[in-house]
Parts: C-alpha cells; sequence; structure tokens
C-alpha cells in the first residue's frame, strides 16, 4: 500500500509533475517487491469501472490516457491478459466512444444474424477432436471491441477482413496433445498461410504460451484457434497473478527477476528528470514486439519496427556503437531493414 500510495503536495518537488514523480516512486517499489504492481492494477481497475462518475471531462481523458499508455502495457507484461483487455476496453470507452459504439453495433448486428454460429463451431471441433480420439475443452471468445479496432487500425483492413474477431481456445492436457490437436485441425480444414504460430517452443517474454493456426473452419469462416494446456491457459489469462506469488515463506518477491523491469530501473537511472524518464516510459512499453534470434539461437526481444542496429546494441552497447552491417537470415541486409518475426 505503500508503494502505491500518491505523494503528497509537500513531499512533490516544485515545478515536477505529481504523474510523473507518483510513476517514479511506483516503479521503485515495484522494484523491492512485484506484488506492489498487482494492488496498483487492481486500483487502477476499479477507478476505471468508476470513471464515468467523475464530472470533469478532461480529468477523465487524463485518467484513461494514462491507463492506455502505462497500465494496460504493464498489465501485459504481468502477462494478465484479461485485466489488460478491460483496461483497454475502459479506457477506449472514454478516448474513443465513437469508434467503440461502431464496432459494438456491428458486433451486435453479427450476434442477431448469425446467433448460434460460435455454439456450432464449437461443437464441430470438438467432434473432429474426438473423432481422432483426443479429448479437449473448446470454447470461444469474442475479442474486445479495442482489439478488433486495433487491428483495423494497424493493418489497415475493415471490419469485415478480420479473421478472428472470435478467438477459439482449445484446452487439451499436455504439451504432446496441444501438437497432435494443432496436426488434427490443420489436416481437418484449410490452413491460412503464414498464420501458424508456435509460442510454446518460443513463449512471449511474459511467460505466453499456445499455439495459433488460423484456418477455413466449420461454417465456411475463417477463424482463428489458439490451443493449450490447462497450466498455459491460466498463466495466460492471469499472468504472474498465477504463480505462486501468494504462497511465499516470508520471501518477498523483488520485481528485479523481470527484465522488462530492470530495463526501466536503468532508463530511471539515466532519465534528467522525472517527465523524461515517463516519456521514455510510455515508448519502453509500447507492446508490439517481434522475436529475433541470434546466431546461437538465443531469443532477443526487439519493440515493432526494430533494425538491425537496435538487434546489435540488445547483445551489447559495444557491438551497437561498432556495427557496420547486418547478416539477416544468412544475406547481407542494410542496417536499416526492420526485423520480422524468427529473423536470425
Amino acid at each position: 500500500v505503500e508503494g502505491v500510495t500518491k505523494l503528497t503536495k509537500i513531499e512533490l518537488q516544485s515545478g515536477q509533475s505529481d504523474q510523473a514523480e507518483n510513476f517514479r516512486k511506483l516503479v521503485l517499489a515495484m522494484s523491492q517487491d512485484i506484488r506492489v504492481l498487482l494492488v496498483k492494477l487492481a486500483d487502477r481497475l476499479h477507478n476505471m469501472r468508476t470513471l464515468h462518475f467523475i464530472g470533469q471531462v478532461d480529468k477523465r481523458r487524463r485518467i484513461a490516457l494514462e491507463t492506455m499508455e502505462i497500465y494496460a502495457p504493464l498489465a501485459e507484461r504481468m502477462g494478465m491478459q484479461e485485466m489488460k483487455n478491460e483496461l483497454e476496453d475502459l479506457a477506449f470507452t472514454e478516448l474513443n466512444p465513437d469508434a467503440r459504439n461502431s464496432i459494438t453495433a456491428r458486433l451486435q448486428f453479427l450476434r442477431d444474424e448469425g446467433r448460434d454460429n460460435v455454439d456450432a463451431i464449437v461443437t464441430e471441433l470438438k467432434d473432429t477432436l474426438a473423432s481422432e480420439r483426443l479429448q479437449a475443452g473448446v470454447s470461444g471468445r469474442q475479442k474486445s471491441p479495442y482489439s478488433i479496432w486495433l487491428k483495423t487500425q494497424r493493418k489497415n483492413v475493415s471490419f469485415e477482413q478480420i479473421s478472428d474477431i472470435i478467438a477459439f481456445r482449445i484446452v487439451v492436457m499436455d504439451t504432446q496433445e496441444c501438437y497432435k490437436a494443432l496436426g488434427i485441425i490443420n489436416q481437418a480444414y484449410r490452413v491460412v498461410p503464414g498464420r501458424i504460430k508456435d509460442y510454446i517452443s518460443t513463449p512471449k517474454p511474459n511467460g505466453y504460451q499456445s499455439l495459433h493456426t488460423s484456418v477455413i473452419g466449420p461454417e465456411k469462416q475463417r477463424i482463428e484457434i489458439q490451443i493449450r494446456t490447462k497450466d498455459m491457459h491460466e498463466i495466460a489469462e492471469l499472468g504472474i497473478a498465477a504463480h505462486s506469488l501468494y504462497k511465499l515463506d516470508g520471501d518477498v518477491p523483488s520485481g528485479k527477476e523481470f527484465g522488462w523491469l530492470r530495463e526501466l530501473l536503468e532508463i530511471l537511472d539515466q532519465a534528467a528528470n522525472p517527465d523524461d524518464f515517463l516519456e521514455h516510459t510510455k515508448l519502453e512499453m509500447f507492446p508490439d514486439q517481434v522475436f529475433c534470434f541470434t546466431p546461437v539461437g538465443d531469443v532477443i526481444v526487439l519493440p515493432s519496427g526494430a533494425t538491425p542496429v537496435d538487434f546489435a546494441y540488445a547483445v551489447h552497447s559495444e557491438v551497437g556503437a561498432h556495427c557496420v552491417s547486418a547478416k539477416v537470415n544468412i544475406r547481407s541486409m542494410p542496417l536499416s531493414t526492420e526485423m520480422e518475426n524468427g529473423d536470425q
């Protein structure tokens, strides 16, 4: 609670913005004990759920923007997908109500048109797996309006072109069954090229593991399917909160185990003032990432749009300072090349 509590006006140095100074305090508290962040996120989620009670429009916008730029990405870094989705969607409601209403109306229209589509697809997927003697839990869940809107913006496509408005999940017993299920699904339906992702052999930095595939599935619909074990599912939904953070024998879980938090502390060391730190944090938090490999197979996680120069600096600042050329996937490429997932 001490770590989450805002600084009083007396503690603040004159001229510093309280938002930046409070965030600096939060980061330092998180580095001592990562559970501070869980309390902060729960507190923020509650604030967002009751945001509409605040009368001043500019205050609501400021809180929503801060949630979108800092707290939703922090929830994502913790792997807390469910919380991240709700934070983003609540902030989106405040920041861009027209876009959200438009997407909600379209989703409602789709629901009215093909009401029981999801149930039909779930049943068929279950039958397809059962016919190969694989018992699995199958469920379908609609994505949040914000994540759908983000996809239309990022990929510059219309609402109708998005294949994964509903994500289907297949939950099985163990890792071996994940790959078996992937094989069954990809044999039974036509696979959308370039849409298979294996986050089991290469987990995301926040611990997320799953197999993803997109197929022209039942009802001739293009759908995205995520395949995972029960443990993977728990970590995907609850992230670090699914771990045994609560069953501790007096040991305080330090935040320094997390690479992203160590990076924030480094920025904090180098920032001229708290405002500077806050700005750099927003850039650092940008959730889009690409996974690249060193020649010996180590994974380097970079922000979307990164180049071989960024890769070199991520290996070591000396390598970055001296790099003159790059080989991407054995081919010589210019240093301005944008890195893609899986590049070596």
